[in-house]
């Protein structure tokens, strides 16, 4: 089985950095992008299991398309802020999880659920 990657789409450096360090502890390649443009090249490049996106970056139907160009990687949304619309809406987008921007420890234990549930089913 090949490692897994993770790349990141974060508008805090702050959080990103946060994330990356509880990240690091299970997956050996983490690569933090500035845009939806470098995001979809970084996707592209390093063939990520896991996406975690900022939602003040991209929006709900920038998701789904992440989600619809990328099938094989499993998305996941942060925002700063608990909205359950907004949330409801990623979902229903495609992302596989919703957490908020500030739980890094969060973040990591679905980033890793998602990633071994994608191994599981061989994707």
């Amino acid at each position: 089985m090949q490692p897994f990657n993770v790349v990141l789409l974060q508008c805090d450096p702050n959080v990103a950095e946060s994330m990356a360090a509880s990240l690091s502890e299970s997956f050996p390649s983490i690569h933090a992008t500035q845009s939806m443009d470098k995001l979809q090249s970084s996707i592209a490049k390093h063939h990520p299991a896991v996406v975690i996106v900022d939602l003040e970056m991209i929006s709900i139907p920038d998701v789904e398309r992440l989600c619809h160009d990328f099938s094989d990687v499993k998305v996941i949304c942060t925002h700063r802020l608990a909205d359950e619309e907004m949330w409801t809406q990623a979902l229903s987008a495609g992302a596989v999880d919703v957490c908020g921007a500030h739980d890094a420890g969060g973040v990591a234990n679905s980033a890793v659920r998602s990633a071994l549930i994608a191994s599981a089913k061989g994707v």
